[in-house]
């Protein structure tokens, strides 16, 4: 019986210092390495490729954000800001109340097929709203002229990107809404312009965000 009991106690002391091995392996070391790691060759991808403006954090370069009025009484959809550039459409799996700058609590498409009624209505009325937002005193945006993210939300519904074919059909009520040149403008967006991956995965694209940074920069010294 002593015997007995001397062996389970043995098996007990050892299976809690295994417990307390792997605990401490995968649950402290483990953790601390990889960190570790990330933060000294990964650092900008490690802290979620923050963008920084006047000092603080203001986004990330991965997820897009909404640049819209406040919403005025009665309305449930904002207005867009039109002194701003603006990104893809948001048509995301759903919204939630705690993060109101870009309203979307998941990573999403809308599933819609393409002969989809409401697909249809909603890219008929974005492909409308881009025409007139964008088409100022001397300057008129064809429907021919709207490219397709304009008027689509991303596979994830959370694309920070748009086309510069997109971004130069807003150049010019830019211009006109921030009191700039249309040049001044126009070089912003070719300025920020990106490339395909290694000259060959991907299309060119235009970050929203860090455009937009700029383009307040700019206004402010003018």
């Amino acid at each position: 019986m002593n015997n007995s009991v001397t062996n389970t106690v043995r098996l007990l002391w050892a299976g809690l210092r295994a417990l307390l091995v792997l605990t401490l392996v995968t649950g402290v070391i483990y953790p601390l390495v990889v960190t570790g790691i990330a933060q000294g060759l990964f650092s900008d991808q490690a802290n979620g490729s923050e963008i920084k403006a006047d000092g603080k954090v203001v986004g990330s370069s991965l997820i897009g954000q909404a640049y819209n009025l406040p919403l005025k009484k009665g309305q449930e959809t904002p207005e867009p800001d039109l002194k701003w550039f603006q990104g893809r459409p948001q048509n995301g799996l759903g919204s939630n109340s705690v993060n109101t700058q870009y309203k979307l609590i998941l990573s999403g498409a809308t599933n819609r097929s393409a002969d989809n009624k409401d697909l249809i209505d909603w890219v008929t009325a974005a492909k409308a709203a881009v025409v007139k937002d964008n088409s100022v005193n001397g300057y008129t945006v064809k429907p021919s002229e709207v490219p397709a993210d304009a008027v689509t939300s991303s596979g994830s519904g959370l694309d920070p990107d748009i086309s510069p074919q997109y971004a130069d059909i807003q150049v010019h009520r830019i211009a006109e809404k921030n009191g700039l040149s249309v040049a001044q403008v126009q070089k912003l967006v070719d300025d920020h312009t990106e490339s395909r991956t290694l000259g060959f995965i991907g299309e060119p694209r235009v970050n929203v965000l860090e455009l937009n940074i700029a383009l307040k920069e700019l206004a402010a010294k003018s």
